[in-house]
C-alpha cells in the first residue's frame, strides 16, 4: 500500500472517484428505473449522454456489473426458430412473392417468432389476411412445439365467415421446425363449410 493511500484510509476521506460513481450510480438507477429496468449498459450510457452526463461506456458497463444491474434481454447467440431443410420438395410458388390481394380470405401469410419475457421465452405463431392486415390465427406455446403453427391455421380456419367458399393461399416461409411435416411453404385451403 501506498502511502498516500495509507493516509486517505487513516484520515477516512473518501476519493473523488468514490463519490462520483456514487452520484453517477445514483442516476443510473434512475434511468434503469424509468425505463423498466430494460436497458443494459449500451442504452443506459446513451440515456446518460442525452440527460447531459458526460461519462464513458465502460465506466457505465462497470457501475451495473459491480452493483447488480443488468438489462432485459442479455447479448449472446440468438434463437432460431426456423431452419431451411434443403431436402424438402416444396410446392410452386403461388403467389409469386406478389403480396397483394384483391378480397378477404385470399391470400393468408404465416410467421413464427418469439418473444422474450421476464419469465422466459414465449414462441408466438401468427396467421395474417393480406386483405385486411388482420391477425385470424394466433398461438403461443412457451416451446418450439409442432403443433403450435397448425394450431394457428386451424384458429384461422374455424374464424372464416360460414359458407366461404373462395380459394385460399396460405403462404409461409421455407422453414421446419420441431420435425413439422404436414406443412409446407405454401398450401392452398379449401373451402370452409
Amino acid at each position: 500500500m501506498s502511502a498516500s493511500a495509507y493516509y486517505e484510509r487513516a484520515t477516512g476521506q473518501r476519493s473523488a472517484r468514490a463519490i462520483e460513481d456514487e452520484r453517477l450510480l445514483a442516476v443510473i438507477r434512475e434511468i434503469h428505473q424509468a425505463n423498466y429496468e430494460a436497458y443494459g449498459y449500451r442504452r443506459t450510457w446513451k440515456a446518460l449522454l442525452r440527460a447531459g452526463e458526460t461519462v464513458g461506456r465502460d465506466h457505465v458497463k462497470r457501475l451495473m456489473r459491480a452493483h447488480g444491474i443488468q438489462g432485459a434481454k442479455r447479448r449472446g447467440k440468438p434463437w432460431r426458430t426456423t431452419t431451411p431443410d434443403p431436402t424438402a420438395l416444396r410446392p410452386p410458388d403461388l403467389v409469386d412473392r406478389d403480396f397483394t390481394a384483391s378480397r378477404p380470405d385470399e391470400l393468408w401469410v404465416a410467421d413464427f417468432t418469439y418473444l422474450r419475457c421476464w419469465e422466459g421465452l414465449v414462441f408466438f405463431s401468427f396467421v395474417i389476411d393480406v386483405f385486411s392486415r388482420r391477425v385470424v390465427g394466433w398461438q403461443f406455446a412457451s416451446s418450439m412445439r409442432t403443433d403450435l403453427v397448425l394450431d394457428a391455421l386451424r384458429m384461422a380456419l374455424t374464424r372464416r365467415a360460414a359458407g366461404a367458399d373462395v380459394k385460399l393461399i396460405h403462404h409461409s416461409d421455407a422453414g421446419s421446425q420441431g420435425g413439422l411435416k404436414g406443412s409446407s411453404q405454401h398450401r392452398v385451403v379449401g373451402s370452409a363449410a
